[in-house]
């Protein structure tokens, strides 16, 4: 048997799970996933949904590993927007991103259409602040992005593997979205409005390649009437009408009533309560359209966690929101994922950093490396290290001789040190910087810690600037507290640290 094809070195996680097997005369050929953009530039005008404002939006192509950004070709500067979760400022029924001044609403269908289309490197240059609504389905997007013809890159993608369950739930709005390990790309959605004109609905996408452009690409969003002056009192669907949207009729109007109301939104056609539930006896294009299109956001909100992945999703009554905050506990997966694969090259069961990690990110040796071990990380939140306290350690020698007791400001010590793992993700980096102390605070010795001790501490990140982060350290030995303390550092770099 032989091997064919020349594989890439790439450092991301789980890359050999991009590997397609094809078995042709006895040969093995690997081939990688490549990256997507397209050939050439296309673009559109029209209204925006929510601010009614005119806007041109041009896709054009992107080299690799550029991921996808919004321009904002009229401001100063052409500032760009990442197409990332963690720019998100809004959900006032649609998904906003901003960076400063530049700002682009209700970028969710414009993102399905893309990631549906499995495009990894786009530039969506606008002259405006908000995308053509089109009839409110990404059908517009998705035609041009055709139209625009897409090719593969050299550059294989870079796939996030979820391999755990992730949830996300809310209460109030009885609100669940889930991921589940699964080597491929599904959405299911429910949605159940307890409203007579919509009841429960649910629809599943199976395979991305086959199903988005035909089964879900024209679904089109929808409203109930009873939404409608509200939404127009919040200064939302300017340019919204009875042709880029579903109105479900869910309250009895008088004729004249109607016709206020569409006269407040701006609507000069004649509107009707029609007598199939939808306002002006509208057809729908699927028995489940309004399902369908709630799969659509969904893909577009997912859209941002800047990455394309590898899972089942499961989503009951999922909004802008949820999408969103989901979509930040996917990403802080994969930055985690990413994070691990940079510096642990041996994967150890139970074990995210070992000491040859370590001593990749902090500068300390041998004898004040007060760290053996990272065991968990959530990144920018909290991080749990281990170190074992040997008998061979030098300051044993003289704290104190006949009676060894771990220094308490050498526990301090090693809290700070696990704590300089949280700043892995926040500086670009980490290993040309210094962290030096500014402030301890609140310092407690609960019990003494002596050779044979295993030494777990659990470090909180409280408040994180530019360049000075708070933290809050606990240490325990067999589960009992030992230590704890407050603690302010600044973030230097090594170079000109002197």
């Amino acid at each position: 048997m032989r091997l064919i094809g020349i594989i890439k070195p790439y450092s991301y996680f789980y890359w050999l799970k991009k590997l397609i097997l094809l078995f042709t005369n006895g040969k093995v050929i690997l081939m990688l996933e490549k990256q997507r953009t397209i050939r050439k530039s296309v673009s559109l005008t029209g209204v925006g949904l929510h601010t009614g404002t005119t806007c041109t939006l041009t896709f054009a192509p992107a080299p690799e590993n550029h991921g996808i950004k919004f321009i904002r070709t009229d401001l100063g500067g052409n500032p760009e927007i990442p197409a990332i979760c963690d720019y998100v400022v809004d959900i006032s029924r649609g998904t906003t991103l901003a960076i400063g001044e530049a700002k682009v609403h209700t970028v969710e269908h414009v993102l399905a259409a893309a990631y549906g289309l499995q495009i990894d490197n786009l530039r969506i240059e606008l002259n405006g602040i908000e995308p053509p609504v089109g009839d409110g389905s990404s059908l517009l997007f998705v035609e041009a992005l055709l139209k625009a013809e897409l090719v593969e890159q050299d550059e294989p993608k870079d796939y996030l593997i979820i391999d755990e369950t992730v949830m996300y739930h809310d209460e109030e709005k009885q609100i669940d979205i889930v991921a589940l390990p699964l080597d491929g790309y599904r959405i299911s959605v429910m949605v159940d409005y307890q409203n007579p004109a919509l009841g429960s609905q649910h629809t599943g996408l199976f395979d991305l390649e086959k199903e988005f452009v035909s089964e879900y690409a024209s679904s089109r969003t929808f409203c109930f009437l009873s939404e409608v002056e509200q939404l127009s009192k919040l200064g939302l669907i300017k340019g919204g009408d009875i042709d880029n949207a579903i109105v479900i009729v869910d309250k009895q109007m008088t004729e004249e009533e109607l016709q206020v109301l569409s006269s407040n939104i701006g609507i000069t056609q004649k509107v009707t309560l029609g007598n199939n539930g939808i306002l002006n006896n509208k057809e729908l294009r699927f028995k489940n359209e309004p399902a369908r299109h709630k799969l659509l956001d969904l893909i577009g909100d997912l859209a941002l966690i800047g990455i394309p992945f590898k899972a089942q999703i499961l989503a009951a009554r999922p909004g802008h929101k949820a999408n969103v905050e989901f979509a930040k506990m996917i990403r802080k997966l994969y930055q985690k994922k990413k994070l691990i694969r940079k510096y642990q090259h041996v994967k150890k069961e139970g074990v995210i950093f070992d000491v040859n990690a370590i001593q990749k990110i902090l500068p300390h040796r041998y004898p004040f490396l007060m760290l053996d071990k990272i065991i968990a990380i959530d990144i920018d939140k909290r991080v749990t290290g281990v170190k074992s306290v040997s008998i061979d350690e030098p300051f044993f020698q003289g704290h104190f001789p006949g009676q060894p007791i771990m220094p308490g400001v050498l526990i301090i010590e090693a809290m700070a040190q696990t704590g300089g793992l949280l700043l892995l993700n926040s500086i670009p980096n980490p290993e040309t910087k210094l962290v030096y102390f500014m402030q301890i605070n609140n310092a407690k010795f609960r019990k003494p810690v002596v050779p044979g001790d295993q030494l777990v501490m659990e470090v909180e990140l409280i408040n994180k600037k530019t360049k000075v982060v708070s933290m809050h350290g606990k240490a325990y030995v067999n589960d009992q507290l030992v230590a704890e303390a407050d603690f302010t550092a600044a973030i230097v770099d090594r170079e000109n640290s002197l």
